[in-house]
């Protein structure tokens, strides 16, 4: 079996997989500090849940965005899964795509792997749009070669910078708005409408000049947990789990 590691910048997610199956998914904060020991406790209590042992895993295949925690998942891949892991974008693993930017070294893994998955399950040019702590747009035409994109603070990101720069404003927890409306009549709606509302004029207006810069009919894809809070219709198709489907495409290329 496989475990495809997508360590971002808030969580990192564990995924057992047999094939293409995703048999089971764990999420832990991302901390660069935690150790390969600390890892496989936690990972050994996870997998004996799904009856699987250390041993029956035969392949690690890590995407990382944050470079400090790379050390500490090789060495648990190492040490307890007994095996040299796969670094996505890096030798064996290196991305299968043409990347037609001018800087291609700096594309993050993630953006990587969801362009992959998604040019692999979706025909035409795609747009994939991450909700991340980041927010980033990612661009490939219908040949799978990656265009570009844009990266925009996260939901998240956007409402802690609000609250944490002004004197009165309190803590809120983003969702959905009640109704549609952008006249808020307490401090609370207007916060929501602004962060909800704001965040949904981006989104349209990013991808009204994609689109028009395209010149082609675009597939939009949406990723992340916070894609579930957004208007039907924003989307042509929304997977969750799009970026461990990214690793398990590249893990299947590169040992092919």
């Amino acid at each position: 079996m496989l475990l495809a590691i997508d360590a971002g910048n808030t969580n990192i997610v564990f995924a057992l997989c047999d094939g293409d199956k995703i048999k089971a998914r764990w999420r832990i904060a991302t901390d660069p500090k935690r150790t390969a020991d600390e890892y496989a406790v936690w990972l050994k209590q996870l997998l004996g849940l799904e009856k699987v042992k250390f041993k029956q895993v035969d392949a690690v295949i890590i995407g990382t965005v944050v470079p400090r925690a790379l050390h500490n998942l090789s060495t648990l891949a190492r040490r307890y899964f007994e095996v040299e892991p796969l670094i996505a974008g890096h030798g064996a693993a290196a991305w299968p795509m043409t990347l037609d930017v001018p800087e291609p070294d700096t594309l993050g893994a993630d953006r990587g792997l969801n362009i992959i998955a998604a040019h692999a399950e979706h025909e035409g040019d795609i747009v994939v749009i991450d909700f991340g702590t980041a927010t980033t747009f990612d661009v490939a035409d219908y040949t799978g070669a990656y265009k570009g994109g844009v990266i925009a603070p996260g939901i998240n990101l956007s409402l802690d910078a609000l609250t944490g720069k002004t004197a009165q404003l309190p803590k809120i927890a983003i969702e959905k708005p009640d109704n549609d409306s952008v006249i808020g009549t307490t401090t609370h709606s207007q916060m929501l409408i602004g962060v909800y509302w704001g965040y949904v004029a981006m989104i349209e207006g990013l991808l009204d000049r994609t689109r028009q810069e395209i010149g082609r009919p675009v597939t939009v894809i949406g990723t992340g947990g916070m894609s579930a809070l957004f208007p039907e219709g924003m989307f042509d198709a929304i997977d969750f789990d799009l970026t461990i489907k990214g690793l398990i495409m590249l893990h299947k290329q590169a040992t092919s």
